[in-house]
């Protein structure tokens, strides 16, 4: 099937209070612009470098948002349009894009990443880790950052109940830390694989790619 077609068949399953993030990592601007034309207008990208290459490329409407592994050193190169920040795993990433945001007089919405899954190779902070920053002296200072929510990606696993049993915790941590901080409004869980389990966990927002544009280019 078309881009086209695999994106209306997951946005006709879809219930209205969830969020689809396309994600384009690997894929070519044509067929950005085929889920473009198609409606499209969020995209997720998990490299900095790619992300901003395509922001230059694309239509100025597009909300792109940076779903991996973000570096300090990188964040200065997508403060100017990226809308929403998924993987924020520590204070200093927050002073970092509070400082980069500062300089082009915006302020970016950012998502905690909270470690559910089991594999070390996974980023994020404990829910305790999250609380604290929420509730500390510093966090209040940054003025142009505004943590929206959660973000969490579960275990790599054929075993859906372990999946269902994190995507359940991400739920409960985001419930609780929202009685700190009322902007919390976004929960971003769920991916090709999981994400109609994730929606019934909980989750508003999820990052679909190969569903909608294929198997992934490895570059």
């Amino acid at each position: 099937m078309s881009v086209k077609e695999n994106l209306n068949n997951i946005k006709s399953t879809l219930p209205e209070h969830v969020t689809l993030v396309a994600v384009s990592k690997t894929k070519p601007v044509s067929d950005i612009m085929e889920a473009y034309n198609a409606g499209q207008r969020i995209f997720g990208e998990n490299k900095i470098q790619e992300m901003a290459e395509k922001y230059e490329e694309l239509p100025k409407d597009i909300e792109w948002h940076m779903i991996g592994h973000v570096q300090r050193n990188k964040v200065k190169y997508m403060a100017q349009f990226v809308s929403l920040i998924h993987g924020v795993d520590n204070f200093k990433l927050l002073a970092e894009i509070n400082k980069q945001a500062l300089k082009h007089n915006r302020i970016i919405d950012c998502l905690l990443q909270i470690k559910i899954a089991e594999e070390d190779s996974k980023f994020g902070m404990t829910a305790a880790e999250a609380s604290e920053i929420l509730q500390s002296e510093d966090f209040s200072e940054l003025k142009n950052i505004n943590i929206v929510g959660v973000m969490g990606m579960a275990t790599f696993t054929d075993d859906e109940q372990q999946i269902k049993n994190e995507f359940t915790r991400l739920k409960s941590i985001f419930d609780t830390l929202k009685s700190q901080h009322s902007e919390f409004k976004i929960v971003s869980m769920g991916m090709s694989g999981d994400y109609q389990l994730a929606i019934h966990c909980g989750s508003t927002m999820i990052r679909v790619g190969s569903s909608i544009f294929g198997h992934r280019n490895y570059l």
